[in-house]
């Protein structure tokens, strides 16, 4: 009985042809070359990361933060500029700087209570034994971080409506900090950075 269906060889061998259009390895290495140039193209940094600290605190455990976190950041290669306000004016102050103290008054972490660390003397007594871990553990001190900042670039601002409101000399600074910025400019810092932080 006739029929004009191919048998089952036939069938197989059409199927499984290999066609004569595919592309030869050189192609194919070219085409790689092309996915991995637009794939650097895609990814490549538009211009360097940048990131933006305000520190408004002055005592010795939260100096620590901001210079941390810009000196690291530094060394990874991003732009920082930590702006100063408040309080945050003492870690830029060449001999305040040397001398902040730790509150024992209100932080949970301290291990004394309250009422006792509302004696009179006892700031002075939970700073020297924060010292005395710095020193022990071999910390850098605020001195020692600021001046390796200065050095790695990050850029360190004195708000000028604090510096006019507390009376500070700004010859009293660290060589290298810049004075007179204002609100207005740590803003468009903000802005502009990738990452922001408020200390």
């Amino acid at each position: 009985m006739g029929t004009d269906t191919p048998d089952a060889a036939d069938a197989s061998s059409t199927e499984y042809a290999p066609t004569t259009d595919a592309p030869s390895r050189a192609e194919l290495a070219a085409r790689i070359d092309e996915l991995e140039d637009a794939l650097a193209e895609a990814t490549a940094d538009d211009g360097d990361k940048k990131m933006s600290i305000i520190a408004t605190k002055g005592t010795l455990d939260m100096a620590y933060p901001p210079l941390i976190l810009a000196s690291t950041a530094a060394a990874f290669g991003y732009e920082v500029t930590v702006f100063h306000t408040f309080w945050g004016l003492e870690i830029l102050h060449e001999e305040r700087s040397k001398n902040l103290k730790l509150s024992s008054v209100g932080n949970p972490n301290m291990p004394v209570p309250n009422v006792v660390a509302a004696l009179p003397g006892m700031d002075r007594v939970t700073t020297k034994m924060m010292e005395r871990r710095i020193a022990d553990n071999d910390t850098a001190t605020i001195e020692e971080l600021l001046e390796t900042s200065l050095d790695m670039g990050v850029e360190f601002q004195a708000c000028q409506m604090t510096i006019d409101l507390m009376d500070y000399d700004e010859d009293d600074f660290y060589d290298g900090v810049t004075t007179g910025v204002g609100a207005a400019t740590a803003l468009q810092d903000m802005a502009d950075a990738d990452i922001q932080l408020l200390v």
